[in-house]
């Protein structure tokens, strides 16, 4: 416990990992697992137009040179993706000779998430679900080899097939 007896928050990301040039497996999932973006029908996942709106900013995402999103699912209140950090040293370099702080190298990772969540959270509010909350933080695992890789292809190619037995399935 902290000096104002709030719990302490647990650490999300690894202290001695530079979260940059490599691939990541991503999951966000919507506050108290609500349904929100379509649902899984006959193994298929339908979006919704709050699906709709996830997909679009997903794509959002490539206008940055130093971003490539891979195999994704958007399921009815979560979704998954790979995605690829690459070449940030460069683009830190640039940041740090123009007064920015080095730290943003480490933080890259979160940074993506969160311009992410917040962007599609915004879209999400106009169209009128002002409800609609994402859990604070996002799930994310280190992709360390290539079967690794191929485990977390097939997981999230399956996750539609799989829908009813998914420990989101509420």
């Amino acid at each position: 416990m902290e000096k104002n007896n709030l719990k302490t928050r647990k650490k999300n990301r690894l202290d001695a990992f530079h979260y940059n040039d490599w691939y990541f497996f991503i999951t966000v999932n919507v506050q108290n697992h609500e349904k929100v973006f379509g649902e899984v029908v006959d193994d298929k996942m339908i979006l919704n137009k709050y699906g709709e709106i996830v997909e679009k900013q997903r794509l959002w995402l490539n206008k940055y040179e130093n971003i490539k999103l891979y195999h994704y699912a958007i399921m009815p209140n979560h979704f998954h993706w790979i995605i690829e950090i690459e070449n940030v040293g460069n683009l830190v370099e640039n940041l740090v000779e123009n007064g920015r702080d080095r730290s943003l190298q480490k933080k890259w990772l979160s940074s993506v998430v969160w311009a992410f969540k917040t962007t599609s959270s915004k879209l999400i509010h106009k169209l009128w679900l002002k409800s609609f909350k994402r859990q604070k933080s996002f799930y994310d695992h280190i992709i360390r080899n290539e079967n690794d890789m191929n485990r977390i292809i097939e997981y999230i190619e399956l996750n539609p097939y799989a829908w009813e037995n998914d420990e989101y399935y509420r």
